[in-house]
């Protein structure tokens, strides 16, 4: 008989079919129209019962099947008895078909980080900016992110009844990354995708110095960076902290997966170990191609003032 999928597929295929999940919870949230708000540490930092009920979900369906896995969610819940109709046990049998690159056969539960961003966009979420809402599960090994889970629970919300709502993309290091149409940016254009809700002085200042010929201010790291993979920016640049683990370890795994690149400011690759700080202080530096083109004109003062 067939050796049994390795950890990581089988990492993958359910945190595919969590994903699934988290999606329809964040839909059934707004639809009952009650998303009962709470302020973290400001107006631009919100937290809803959606990415409550959706990180609840996704970490106590991960951590059931796959108990010696660490989980690292964005919100501090408590971690109590789990409502059974929040579980999810599916995989995505199409992912096990794949086989796993050679050099992650043989990694061991204990091994793997995951992070979980239940609910990337939440402002926008709030706003009923749908489309820039994203779940991501990012799979880290080594300090690496290594496979990554985006779902768009809105994708497609525009297109009236009938459509097929939401999508789930998903990618491995070694097999690539599918779910969608990977397109490149339109060549000798320097589209600049960046922060919706959380601009300052230097934000403005790094992209000014790029001179670019359209900037796209949008929600959601997850969006982002789909927004590089399917062509529509050619660079992704926020300088400024602000930026968490949760929400760059999925979409670098899916960006590396296509051939892209993804690391702060200044250029180090982001680390995604257990022990590992949250905060991506240096900001984010993304691009599907031409990387080097933006990363040697970040201005240096940009750089000083950004400490890792």
């Amino acid at each position: 008989r067939m050796a049994s999928p390795a950890l990581l597929m089988r990492v993958v295929a359910s945190a595919y079919s969590v994903a699934e999940k988290a999606a329809t919870i964040v839909r059934n949230v707004m639809s009952a129209g009650d998303l009962g708000i709470v302020e973290k540490a400001g107006p631009n930092d919100l937290q809803t019962k959606a990415d409550r009920l959706a990180q609840m979900s996704i970490c106590a369906s991960l951590a059931r099947k796959f108990p010696k896995v660490t989980i690292i969610g964005e919100e501090d819940l408590p971690t109590d008895d789990v409502n059974e109709e929040l579980i999810e046990d599916g995989h995505c049998e199409e992912i096990l078909k794949n086989p796993c690159p050679a050099q992650y056969t043989r990694i061991k539960e204990e091994e793997l980080v995951i992070w979980v961003d239940p609910l990337d966009g939440t402002k926008e979420y709030t706003e009923g900016l749908l489309d820039h809402v994203t779940v991501l599960i990012g799979i880290a090994y080594g300090g690496k992110a290594i496979a990554g889970i985006i779902n768009q629970p809105y994708y497609n919300y525009e297109a009236g009844t009938g459509a097929v709502l939401g999508r789930t993309i998903w990618g491995v290091l070694g097999i690539g990354a599918f779910g969608f149409q990977l397109t490149e940016a339109p060549a000798g254009k320097h589209i600049i995708v960046t922060t919706r809700s959380h601009s300052s002085t230097l934000v403005n200042e790094c992209i000014s110095a790029l001179n670019p010929d359209t900037v796209i201010r949008v929600g959601g790291a997850g969006n982002k960076v789909i927004q590089l993979i399917e062509g529509k920016a050619s660079a992704y640049i926020f300088a400024s902290p602000g930026c968490k683990k949760w929400d760059t370890c999925a979409p670098e795994a899916i960006l590396h997966a296509v051939g892209g690149k993804i690391t702060d400011i200044r250029g180090n690759s982001f680390q995604y170990n257990k022990e590992v700080k949250h905060m991506n202080s240096a900001g984010v530096l993304a691009t599907l191609r031409n990387y080097e083109y933006y990363a040697s004109r970040i201005p240096n003062t940009v750089k000083e003032s950004l400490v890792p």
